[in-house]
């Protein structure tokens, strides 16, 4: 497992971080196979943010899912930083997606009884992180997020804005390789929704990350380096 991991931290600015080839998934739904995704892929590389657009329930989450390493494709391959991961086992997978894979939803997912600040810690304490390194990386993240000042604030009291921006914090608690977005502003108002993507963008640039969120705004995918479609089930 230490030498897998070392080898997904050799990754320098242009590289491909995530390499994605004829993915497919299929369930099954009253006896009959439902194909979601049928093919197609894409390579995401450092630094770089791509928008995926596509009709409603054409499979756009459910990549995201398989990528996130949450869900496990029924075909195809996915590689993060050149190490196939489909087939590892949970515990790997588990260990990759805390340390290489920051996650932003469409709604904050917060833990309702702890603090900013403790939402923030939570990513750091589970990877064995210390308590005194995790409050202090904590801070600075909602500082970046410009949410420090309420990080000893529960999320019910706190405005839907403020909760999405500690949600990005959140996100890049572990320092991750790859951010991935599902609609990451899809439940605010418009002008909160301007202002968190902004974040999302400048935080993704100066941390030098890769991003790949999902959209329905094509304002927002406009602002992205480039787009993939999903198109009957087929990444474009």
């Amino acid at each position: 497992m230490a030498n897998i991991l070392n080898s997904l931290s050799k990754v320098q600015s242009g590289d491909v971080v995530m390499s994605v080839r004829d993915i497919r998934r299929t369930f099954v739904e009253g006896g009959q196979p439902l194909h979601i995704l049928r093919g197609g892929g894409f390579d995401l590389h450092r630094g770089e943010i791509i928008a995926m657009v596509g009709a409603s329930g054409s499979g756009k989450s459910t990549l995201l899912q398989c990528v996130g390493l949450l869900d496990r494709p029924s075909g195809g391959s996915i590689l993060i930083n050149g190490v196939p991961v489909q087939k590892m086992d949970e515990d790997m997978r588990t260990q990759i997606r805390r340390k290489k894979i920051g996650f932003v939803y469409q709604r904050h997912n917060l833990l309702s009884d702890f603090t900013a600040l403790e939402n923030v810690m939570l990513p750091m304490l589970a990877n064995g992180v210390s308590e005194d390194v995790a409050r202090a990386r904590a801070m600075k993240l909602l500082k970046s997020a410009n949410v420090a000042h309420r990080a000893s604030h529960l999320p019910g009291e706190m405005s839907g804005g403020e909760q999405q921006r500690t949600a990005v914090a959140r996100a890049l608690a572990n320092g991750p390789d790859i951010l991935l977005a599902d609609e990451p502003t899809g439940s605010l108002d418009p002008k909160h929704a301007g202002a968190v993507f902004d974040l999302l963008l400048d935080l993704v640039r100066k941390n030098k990350m890769a991003m790949l969120f999902v959209t329905h705004d094509m304002n927002l995918a406009a602002r992205a380096d480039r787009t993939i479609t999903i198109n009957n089930g087929i990444v474009e």
